[in-house]
């Protein structure tokens, strides 16, 4: 692959698989609290609370990175308290990822949620009538039959970043080495003469990266299922 792409290719490549690495490894703790609190808590914005999760399905993606830009940008009320101690998203690669995460998070969730909503209740009473606290049911028993969901929901979290692209541009905009990721290069590339050659190969490698994302998430989750069960 390295020498069927040209250097600005291998870039864009390099840097979203860098994006969702880090978009997926950042949001999972907090896809999986909120998963826990959505499927097993009842609380008052419970249904709020599932709304702004699922809130990046439904909006456009250039709506959701124009917010993001309005919160996390240095003149932002979050990121201009981060910019002073030297923290920055607009504009950075790291801001991409931080798009990508809050796309690809109600997906993560969903599928998080459905796996723990699977687990009996019974054997985390059980669990619980043994003395142990309700953190260490989770961990000894919620987590581990829960596994399948977490593994199948961030892989499918990671597929989704590696393609996120109208909350990114607008965001973090299309710098090249900087913020250019396969989607960005893709539009770039089909906007200049003799462009399409590499548009085309960036496409493939999208296509390829994706299924082969869920493939291994169907894998990895029997597996992990099969053990689980004992089988």
């Amino acid at each position: 692959m390295l020498d069927w792409l040209g250097p600005e290719e291998w870039a864009a490549v390099a840097l979203s698989l860098r994006v969702a690495f880090w978009a997926v490894a950042a949001s999972l703790p907090l896809g999986i609290f909120t998963a826990y609190a959505l499927a097993r808590w009842s609380f008052p914005g419970k249904q709020l609370l599932n709304g702004i999760v699922h809130l990046p399905l439904i909006l456009p993606p250039v709506v959701t990175g124009y917010m993001l830009l309005l919160t996390f940008g240095v003149k932002g009320p979050v990121g201009g308290l981060l910019n002073e101690i030297g923290i920055v998203f607009a504009f950075r690669w790291t801001g991409a990822a931080l798009a990508a995460g809050v796309m690809a998070f109600p997906l993560m969730v969903r599928a998080i949620r459905l796996s723990i909503e699977a687990v009996d209740v019974k054997l985390e009473q059980a669990g619980a009538t043994l003395g142990a606290s309700p953190l260490w049911v989770f961990l000894t028993v919620t987590l581990p039959m829960t596994l399948p969901g977490i593994v199948a929901g961030a892989i499918l979290a990671f597929a989704k970043a590696m393609g996120e692209f109208g909350a990114t541009i607008t965001f973090v905009s299309n710098i090249p080495g900087q913020t250019r990721t396969i989607p960005s290069a893709i539009y770039a590339f089909l906007q200049v003469p003799g462009g399409e050659s590499s548009a085309l190969k960036l496409v493939l490698v999208s296509v390829t990266v994706a299924m082969a994302a869920l493939l291994i998430s169907e894998i990895l989750a029997r597996r992990v299922a099969d053990r689980v069960g004992g089988k």
